[in-house]
């Protein structure tokens, strides 16, 4: 079964910005649609962003639109979060997802996504 690594969590200032990144351990998953998701505590899980299998195509929650850009190079390297201009409503454990398989499927829905990384946590301070 895949593992997805997270890392790049951390605590930063309101206005900063913090780089996620998720790497499968089987390289084959990097070719797969993935996407980022965040809980706060007492809240529901939701949708961050979303890159498809080639990278071409990027899909973003309205809170996040203009301020995180999600990215991959290629199979062989992670995907990336990049969060700028964090406030404190971002904060959240962040959780990167990887859907096995191609096709129409709706990006921000949790249950289309087969694989879950453990998690790492941004907090922002105001």
């Amino acid at each position: 079964q895949v593992q997805l690594v997270e890392s790049g969590g951390g605590l930063v200032q309101a206005g900063g910005s913090l780089r996620l990144s998720c790497a499968p351990s089987d390289r084959t998953f990097g070719s797969y649609p993935m996407g980022w998701f965040r809980q706060a505590p007492g809240k529901e899980r939701e949708f961050v962003a979303a890159i498809s299998w080639s990278g071409d195509n990027t899909y973003y929650a309205d809170s996040v639109k203009g301020r995180f850009t999600i990215s991959r190079d290629n199979a062989a390297n992670p995907v990336y979060l990049q969060m700028n201009s964090l406030k404190p409503e971002d904060t959240a454990v962040y959780y990167c997802a990887v859907r096995d398989g191609y096709g129409d499927y709706d990006v921000r829905r949790i249950y289309e996504y087969n694989y879950w990384g453990q998690g790492t946590q941004v907090t922002v301070s105001s």
